[in-house]
This record gives C-alpha cells, structure tokens and sequence, in this order.
C-alpha cells in the first residue's frame, strides 16, 4: 500500500502542510518555513562568493515570452495560464447565473497575458537578450521563484506549485560545463551536510507526444541531465530534490543571447526543490526539529 497519504496526514496532522481541498496545493506552516529558510540560507552561504546576480520572479511571466521559449512544445501537460473576466455587464449576469446554477463560470474567463511560471529560469533568457552580449567571461545567475506544473498527486513531494531556487549560467561551452560539473560535486557534498542518503542519476524531462520518447532519449544519450534523488514518499522510487540541465545552445538561439566574443551562448542550470528538500529533511529525520541530529541543526543554523 502507498505511505503517500499517510505521510502527508502526517505533515498535516502537525501543521507543517495545510490542505487546501486542491491535490498538491498546500498552506505552510511556521515550522515548514523555517525549514525552508534555513536551507535557503545554507545555500546562500555556500554561494556568497560567485559573484552571482541576484533576482526573485513573481509566479507569472510573459505567455508570449512562455511561448517563444518552446516550453509547450514538450510539455504542454504541465503548463497553466492566468484568465480573467473582461466581458460586459449582461457577461457579468450570465457569469453569475452560471454560479448559481453550478455551470462552468470559467467559460466567460480570457487568457491574459500572463502564464504561470513552469521552471525558475524561464524569464532570464529574454532578460539576458535585452542586455546584449554577455560580459567576458559570461554571467551567473542565482534565481528564486514558485513555480506551478499541473500534476495533481497524493504525493507531498509533487507540488502544483512549489519554489525552485536556481543557478543559472550563461558563457561558452566550457564554461557552461564546468559550471554542471562543479555544481554535481557542490550539490552531492551540500545534501550530504544535512544528513540526508543521496543518488545522482542521469535523467531525461517529461516530454509530450509522439515525439517525445526520442527527446528523452536523445537526452539521457547526450547526458543533457542529472538529478540528485531522495527517497521521500513515493513507493517506486526516490524522488529528485536537485536537477543539473545543460541546454547547449537552445535558449541562446531561442533568445539571441550571445558571448562578449560573438558566439551563441550556451547555458545551464542547476535548480533546487526547496520544498521538496524540507519534505525530505522532514522524511528522514522526523516530525520533531528539536529531535533531529545536532550536526543537521547546526549546519542548517536552526
């Protein structure tokens, strides 16, 4: 049998999670943040001398933008929208009926402008476009955002929406991938301080359609991805709370984003689950803060 709700009755039970009625939409409580921002502020200690750009993003960016991308050429199943009413009093009266009635009010909603956010770096890339060329030596960028994919699940660890806090890194191919490599190491060593059992994977996205078995095989083969896995509350496997993505030059041609040398960029990006890390913590070391081993308090500064 699945432990899947009972351990997030559990996180209920002790108001680490809130329910919303809505699978994978959580209110969080005191003590959850606190989690959270203590492994925010681990990582912020272990990348204070990156030299690093700084930026947080609202959970919406551009549909356009979202469009351009290509993000729903792969995963159309994950995206959302954000729709709003913009008809007319008579518009406004059917809409109300359609309440009263129990009917589908949504019908008279229209896309706006806005798109939910799918991944922490989707805004960047235009971002860097508009700035022109790349400094020498190329740009990192440390990024902050909730997120939303639509994947209702009973599973604590799989959030509709949920915050990612990632390192983005925009230069040559060596730089690009020395950046991965040096993250792998940084992100096996970082999970290890907090006293949570580890594996790193090779990996591929949840690509749609026909099209999609040879993406992702065309990505595991080209070890375009890692993940970073823990065992959380799924039973057929650990759960990953770190991906390592190496785009080559796709958003670079995606956006124009070139290097101060004139070539297309090429970037990647290594990405926190923060959520999913204070659910591990919380899996493996229990239900009670004061209870967890000293070391992990004392790197995490709880």
């Amino acid at each position: 049998m699945s432990n899947q709700p009972s351990f997030l009755q559990a996180l209920f039970d002790q108001g680490y999670l809130i329910p919303s009625g809505v699978p994978g939409l959580f209110g969080r409580g005191e003590a959850y943040e606190a989690i959270v921002s203590a492994f925010d502020g681990l990582i912020s200690r272990l990348v204070k001398d990156d030299g690093a750009e700084k930026i947080s993003f609202p959970p919406g960016m551009s549909r356009a933008h979202l469009e351009k991308s290509g993000y729903l050429k792969s995963f159309p199943q994950l995206a959302g929208s954000v729709h709003s009413f913009c008809g007319t009093d008579h518009d406004h009266i059917e809409l109300l009926r359609e309440i009263d009635q129990g009917g589908d009010w949504t019908r008279g909603l229209v896309c706006t402008e806005v798109a939910l956010t799918p991944a922490t770096c989707y805004p960047v890339y235009p971002i860097m476009a508009a700035r022109g060329p790349l400094p020498s030596g190329g740009q990192v960028f440390d990024l902050q955002s909730y997120c939303f994919r639509h994947e209702p699940s009973e599973d604590p660890a799989r959030m509709q929406m949920f915050r990612i806090r990632e390192f983005v890194r925009a230069g040559t191919q060596e730089e690009v991938l020395d950046f991965r490599t040096a993250w792998l190491e940084r992100g096996r060593d970082l999970i290890k301080s907090i006293g949570l059992p580890l594996d790193i994977d090779l990996a591929n996205d949840p690509f749609f359609g026909r099209g999609g078995r040879l993406m992702r095989a065309g990505q595991r083969e080209k070890e375009l991805k890692f993940e970073l896995l823990v065992q959380i509350a799924n039973p057929s496997g650990p759960t990953a709370i770190m991906s390592f993505n190496y785009h080559q030059e796709h958003f670079g041609e995606t956006w124009g984003i070139h290097t101060a040398e004139g070539g297309v960029a090429e970037t990647a990006c290594t990405g926190f689950g923060m959520d999913r890390v204070a659910l591990a913590l919380l899996r493996h070391h229990g239900l009670d803060l004061a209870a967890w081993p000293e070391p992990v308090r004392e790197t995490l500064g709880l």
